[in-house]
């Protein structure tokens, strides 16, 4: 039996602020299970993600550690849409199980699950609702311009990897706009938040 009172799903594409939205619902008392960090647990070195990884992407995306070489990854992945499906079916099995643990794990009453593909992969039949990041195209590619340290071309590749997030969007029961101020963005949770903690 369930043990939380809500359980939320978080999505959103790429660099619309996922993170950001997590961190300060976890300010608030929610527990967040992040399917990114999950992955990077899941692929540590001499792991069997990592040893299934090299045989499928070659020998370049693990390093000599045996740790992921993430962006020689990325380059594999987001260049092709076959390949990204075929990372996704080594990730996603192991990624899932953990989160479905957590959901039936005793802790605070609000849990967040942060996945990218929350619909595809099934995780959104867990969830009591879904909650939608999104911000403008322009402030994605900066954002991944910054983080990942690749040209403008690159960053537009990798958004374009993805579903276009209208659709997402139009499948969530809340969507938190990520494109104004920290402060606009903030408020937008304080007033799901109130509206979640208020309601039985």
């Amino acid at each position: 039996m369930r043990q939380r009172k809500h359980v939320i799903g978080l999505t959103g594409n790429i660099a619309t602020g996922k993170s950001t939205v997590v961190r300060m619902l976890q300010e608030l008392g929610a527990e967040a299970i992040d399917g990114d960090a999950l992955v990077h647990q899941l692929m540590g070195p001499g792991s069997p993600l990592a040893e299934q990884i090299r045989a499928e992407f070659g020998e370049q995306t693990v390093n000599a550690d045996g740790s992921i070489n993430r962006p020689e990854l990325g380059k594999v992945v987001f260049s092709d849409p076959e390949k990204l499906k075929a990372l996704e079916a080594i990730t996603w099995p192991p990624v899932l199980a953990a989160k479905r643990e957590a959901i039936h794990s005793p802790g605070p009453d609000v849990l967040i699950l942060d996945a990218i593909k929350l619909w595809e992969s099934g995780m959104a039949d867990d969830c009591d609702e879904v909650w939608v990041v999104s911000a403008d195209r322009e402030q994605q590619i900066a954002r991944i311009i910054g983080r990942n340290k690749v040209d403008r071309a690159e960053a537009e590749r990798r958004i374009d990897a993805q579903p276009p997030q209208e659709e997402k969007i139009a499948k969530a029961d809340v969507v938190i706009d990520n494109s104004g101020t920290l402060e606009e963005t903030r408020a937008q949770i304080e007033r799901e938040w109130q509206r979640l903690t208020t309601t039985d």
